[in-house]
């Protein structure tokens, strides 16, 4: 079977569609072009396709990435949720919740994980004051007591490979 490669146009979609016996559903599809924020955006930009909408922004396995390839909106929201979780559970130990029920509620609540979701994928994508913001979120959870020496030790091996792992981005 022959790909008809035809940028710009929706025959690269529908035949790659086609051709994977898939259904395109045009609805539910966004396109959206990557650009470098440093330099001028291009002149010529593809037309749009179709029934298409163009964005921005792009959702993906619940990642936000920006069209300049910046993880900061996804920051943002994530950290929105923590704290609004942290803020729920400030207010259950306020209410005479003990800490070992709050842990217990923490890590069903997964804020770690949510903070920490697909993190290798954006990591490098972030800024160094959205970096600061996810680090201050945490370092407010360990002021609440929601964290045991045992997790303080995983999440300072966490930092140490999210360390590792930016000066390897650079390097290449």
């Amino acid at each position: 079977m022959h790909t008809v490669l035809e940028i710009g146009t929706d025959k690269l979609t529908i035949h790659l569609a086609q051709n994977n016996n898939l259904s395109l559903n045009k609805a539910k599809s966004v396109e959206i072009i990557f650009t470098d924020r440093k330099r001028k955006p291009p002149e010529h930009m593809p037309p749009q396709i179709p029934e298409i909408r163009r964005d921005t922004t792009i959702k993906i396995l619940g990642v936000t990435m920006t069209n300049h390839l910046s993880a900061g909106e996804h920051v943002r929201d994530v950290i929105g949720k923590s704290v609004q979780s942290l803020h729920a559970l400030k207010l259950l130990r306020c209410h005479g919740m003990s800490d070992d029920s709050l842990r217990l509620v923490y890590n069903k609540a997964v804020i770690l994980c949510k903070l920490l979701y697909a993190s290798p994928a954006w990591w490098g994508f972030t800024s160094a004051a959205d970096k600061q913001r996810l680090e201050a979120t945490v370092r407010r959870a360990i002021r609440l007591g929601l964290y045991t020496a045992q997790q303080l030790t995983i999440l300072h091996r966490l930092n140490s490979l999210k360390t590792w792992m930016t000066i390897c981005l650079r390097t290449y």
